[in-house]
């Protein structure tokens, strides 16, 4: 056994790690045994020297290991989850999940909170009055079972060394680590027992991957380590240099979800990243032939109603409303000062800068400034123009959901630098590649 001093040391060096000694300090990042100082030392060290794929492969597997997996005895379809790098309006999960349940999937999806200008899943959850997110292991198997998809936080007992390696990844610039990011999120999707991963990886001004490159060197990275380790993997460029939806914010993005799935308006470029997403992890899980037919089972399940019919059951066996689905704007706190930006002149919308727009929704309040922030489910934005749109002056620019007069006003200035009119542009597509 190294110890982790000369551990540390042989990464710095540039040397190739055994997978028994990162096994023998992982588990001691989990234990205990190896300190914060250790922990950041080693980030910085693969930061710099980075990690084959052997070593990536050893690491992420010896993450999965310091906590438990999910086993799925008796299940009649594959168990497929999707992970998304994260954006502004991406409220793709909470649609495309139950979809995928509908059509005969299971989704034990282990969810996050919003980091920086990103929204989280579990925060949007949260608006739901009663919502458990982070039900009993019992409950959350039960409601897979029974509803084809669950829905919770990482918890303890799930790859539990992440939690601490990603703490001090966050204070200490390497957040942004290719093979430390393959780690974190594969470690955790591998202890969900799955049949299959489909990745959506976002680019552009309001993603981590600003860099299309950067993307596609994640995405690849991510798809070989996961199959190295034993799971087949697929991976998505999809765009962030704009808002993915029509809302984003927490309960603004759940209201636009159920309507969604109820069949009601389809944001295009939002449907567009579900139903390619969607259609791979149909193909994948071996239930669709090809992308054809698994565009025709997603749409079947939103028209006959059997997508809306397995989130709302499990937004009721996970302690919400049983009625929710029927009555969202019942429960679904409303903002006080709900009130459009007008453009200051005409022209076409040539960019946006979604990160700015996304940290104007933190500074409402839906999002937090620290840990231990409370956020405000009601606020956010609305109803954005996009890029290659057209504006007169004084038309809607996106409407601003915010606490009070003075919140509005904040969030209005950022918003007034981030959206710029100029010269007319050409829309956006929402789909780059696909990878492989």
């Amino acid at each position: 056994m190294l110890l982790p001093a000369e551990f540390i040391k042989a990464k710095r060096e540039g040397q190739e790690l055994s997978p028994a000694a990162i096994r023998d300090f992982v588990d001691g990042i989990a234990s205990g045994q190896v300190s914060d100082a250790q922990i950041a030392a080693f980030a910085m060290a693969v930061y710099f020297q980075q990690m084959s794929k052997a070593e990536q492969t050893a690491f992420t597997l010896a993450m999965r290991d310091t906590g438990h997996c999910l086993h799925w005895p008796g299940l009649d379809g594959p168990i497929l989850d999707k992970h998304s790098t994260g954006g502004v309006g991406d409220l793709v999960s909470l649609i495309m999940a139950p979809m995928l349940a509908a059509c005969g999937a299971y989704i034990p999806m282990i969810t996050g909170r919003g980091l920086g200008h990103t929204g989280g899943t579990l925060d949007k959850l949260e608006s739901i009055p009663g919502f458990d997110v982070h039900p009993s292991e019992q409950v959350f198997e039960k409601t897979v079972r029974m509803s084809g998809l669950a829905m919770t936080g990482q918890g303890n007992g799930l790859a539990p060394a992440d939690g601490r390696l990603y703490a001090v990844r966050d204070v200490t610039a390497t957040v942004d680590s290719i093979p430390l990011i393959v780690a974190s999120i594969l470690s955790k999707k591998l202890a969900e027992g799955l049949d299959g991963l489909v990745l959506d990886i976002k680019t552009g001004n309001g993603a981590f991957m600003c860099e299309r490159n950067r993307a596609r060197d994640l995405a690849a990275n991510l798809i070989e380590v996961a199959e190295l380790a034993g799971l087949p993997c697929r991976a998505l460029i999809t765009d962030m240099n704009q808002p993915l939806a029509r809302n984003a914010g927490n309960a603004l993005e759940i209201a636009e979800a159920v309507e969604f799935l109820r069949g009601g308006y389809r944001q295009p470029r939002l449907e567009d990243v579900i139903m390619s997403v969607g259609s791979e992890m149909l193909t994948l899980g071996g239930l669709a032939k090809n992308l054809k037919a698994a565009h025709f089972m997603l749409n079947r399940v939103i028209e006959s109603g059997m997508a809306a019919e397995s989130f709302a059951r499990m937004v009721s066996m996970q302690g919400g409303p049983a009625d929710f689905v029927e009555q969202p704007a019942k429960y679904l706190a409303a903002a006080p000062v709900v009130r459009p930006l007008a453009a200051p002149v005409s022209g076409g919308i040539e960019h946006m800068d979604t990160r700015t727009i996304g940290l104007s929704i933190v500074t409402l309040g839906g999002g937090r400034k620290r840990a231990d922030d409370v956020i405000d489910h009601r606020v956010g934005l609305s109803e954005f123009v996009l890029v290659g749109d057209s504006v007169n002056q004084g038309d809607p620019l996106v409407t601003i959901h915010a606490a009070d007069e003075a919140a509005w006003q904040t969030a209005a200035d950022m918003l007034a630098g981030a959206i710029v009119i100029g010269r007319a542009k050409d829309a956006l597509p929402a789909v780059y590649e696909k990878l492989p």
